[in-house]
């Protein structure tokens, strides 16, 4: 751990735990960010840090998305303890979440669960600031139009970026302005849900009492069908979740088809973080919809 950190937690962890800190032990903070277990003989923190001139307000940004997904009472998700910034370093101190095996109604209590979560609303699709959707900036400008904020602040964003590193072509930028022209006939206009909004299997854990515990947001309003196209989009998730979903909160027919349209962003994402390995998946979708 870097030297300027414990010095900005160590008041915070003890007033959490009401004990004084014992041990610190490394773990994996993701694929950015350094992580580790902090010990007391009060309970268990964990600390992930990262560097502030390369990520600013990363941290600043999921402790609000976690405090948003906590105040929702829907799905199970860490205490925010504090966010901050030590010499070169930002951290974020959360609640140590001990894993454990899943319970038996584990799919059904996360489908009731994200159904809830969806079930809170806004006026406006976006959120009162940006965050991140990985390591890449996630804009989240305020929009009254779901079609709009989807093509201006999600697909758009990812196709500039790939354009300025050379990983798209004109042939694709044409097939994205089709696409988008026909948006508004192929996507339905439903009330702002709130959004996990990063919703993949590594970004779902079991705690010790076997219950479901989303990790790692990219909050904001949207449409509540992008939400359930990630947990498709790279497995880990027992699709029987959505027959509990639709007991709590009915989907709009057809949704099963849209799926793919909304994972052009993750796509889109992991093309820009990772190269063109992902722009078969594109590629495909465009050409089922473009």
């Amino acid at each position: 751990m870097p030297a300027s950190i414990p010095p900005a937690i160590v008041a915070e962890i003890e007033a959490y735990t009401g004990s004084p800190v014992t041990a610190f032990a490394p773990a994996s903070g993701g694929c950015i960010n350094h992580g580790g277990r902090i010990a007391t003989s009060g309970g268990r923190c964990f600390l992930k840090w990262n560097d502030l001139r390369k990520f600013p307000g990363m941290f600043y940004a999921e402790a609000r998305g976690l405090s948003l997904l906590g105040k929702a009472e829907a799905l199970r998700v860490p205490d925010v303890i504090h966010a901050g910034a030590a010499g070169d370093f930002q951290f974020i101190l959360l609640e140590y979440i001990a894993a454990g095996a899943r319970s038996r109604n584990y799919w059904r209590d996360f489908g009731a669960g994200l159904a809830a979560l969806h079930m809170k609303s806004a006026t406006e699709f976006g959120l009162d600031h940006d965050n991140y959707i990985g390591s890449l900036p996630q804009k989240n400008t305020l929009t009254s139009s779901w079609i709009e904020f989807f093509i201006e602040q999600r697909l758009e964003v990812q196709l500039q970026i790939a354009r300025d590193e050379g990983r798209l072509g004109e042939g694709f930028s044409k097939k994205f302005e089709a696409l988008f022209n026909r948006l508004s006939s192929l996507l339905p206009e439903e009330p702002p849900a709130l959004l996990h909004g990063d919703l993949w299997g590594g970004n779902l854990m079991t705690t010790s009492e076997g219950e479901p515990c989303v990790i790692d947001p990219a909050v904001y309003y949207g449409n509540r069908e992008a939400d359930l196209a990630m947990t498709q989009l790279f497995g880990g998730f027992d699709p029987s979740y959505i027959d509990r979903y639709n007991e709590v909160h009915s989907l709009l027919p057809g949704y099963e088809a849209r799926l793919d349209l909304y994972n052009l962003y993750p796509l889109l994402v992991h093309v820009n973080l990772f190269g063109g390995g992902y722009m078969g998946q594109v590629v495909s979708i465009l050409n089922r919809f473009a």
